[in-house]
């Protein structure tokens, strides 16, 4: 493999490598120019104004024969643009300063008693009810009371120490729906023919439940330590099996107030 004098990777050697090749660039393409170009230039010299930061250039000099005389402005002040931005033309703040031609009111007299007004609201001021404050150091820094939360003034509410309403309101809705749930129940087993266990025989029950419970544990107290024939441990499972259905019946009793029985 042979590099030419254009730098071009050749596969073979060749005369024709040795010619100098013209390099073709290709043409640029033209700067874009917007065509708002014009409109652009000619908007931001509308915004200017000339020697308005700066000045002139250079200060003519005034003329010696124009001297400045009493009472008249000075030539040299530059006219500024007039303020557009003021709304001058709308409603004043406050009311225009009285022109010195306009004479005051004279004469003006009034028939209020100024002090027989003043001596009767005196008389009839409440007096100021005195800030109730608490001293807490010796330096005399002190503080209101009232707003300290070191004096009780709940307790002093009429309605200190009553039920909520809201809590009377809510009770009663409990005891509205426990009654309509249980006259429902009521209906509901009256036509299927079920009554409602009273407390003494759920009682009387529980007891002969627990009765016969201790008859079992003392009966399976009474096994031998160590079983080790089948009958024995046969017996044994009987004995556990049973106290557990006898405690399963007497939870069932205890935790349930309300009973439905068929007859």
């Amino acid at each position: 493999m042979v590099v030419g004098q254009n730098g071009a990777h050749q596969q073979e050697e060749s005369v024709y490598n040795l010619i100098p090749r013209v390099q073709v660039q290709a043409p640029k393409a033209p700067r874009y120019e917007s065509k708002f170009k014009s409109n652009v230039r000619e908007s931001f010299k509308d915004g200017k104004r000339e020697h308005r930061t700066m000045g002139y250039a250079e200060e003519p000099l005034p003329d010696p024969q124009q001297f400045l005389k009493k009472k008249q402005t000075d030539s040299k002040t530059v006219a500024q643009p007039a303020d557009t931005s003021s709304n001058k033309d709308g409603p004043q703040r406050k009311p225009p300063v009285p022109s010195i031609r306009d004479a005051p009111k004279m004469g003006a007299r009034t028939e209020k008693n100024f002090v027989q007004t003043n001596a009767l609201d005196v008389v009839m001021t409440v007096p100021k009810k005195p800030e109730r404050n608490v001293v807490d150091d010796r330096f005399g820094d002190k503080y209101p009371i009232d707003q300290s939360g070191l004096t009780p003034k709940y307790i002093f509410k009429k309605n200190f120490g009553e039920t909520p309403v809201y809590i009377k309101s809510r009770r009663d809705e409990m005891e509205k729906a426990k009654q309509e749930y249980q006259t429902y129940v009521s209906d509901y087993f009256r036509r299927g023919a079920m009554r409602e266990m009273d407390d003494n025989e759920r009682q009387t029950i529980i007891d002969g439940l627990k009765k016969q419970w201790e008859d079992v544990h003392h009966e399976y107290q009474t096994l031998s330590v160590i079983i080790d024939t089948i009958p024995k441990r046969q017996h044994k499972e009987r004995l556990e099996h049973q106290m557990q259905l006898l405690e399963k019946d007497i939870d069932l009793l205890e935790k349930h107030q309300v009973i439905y029985i068929a007859d």
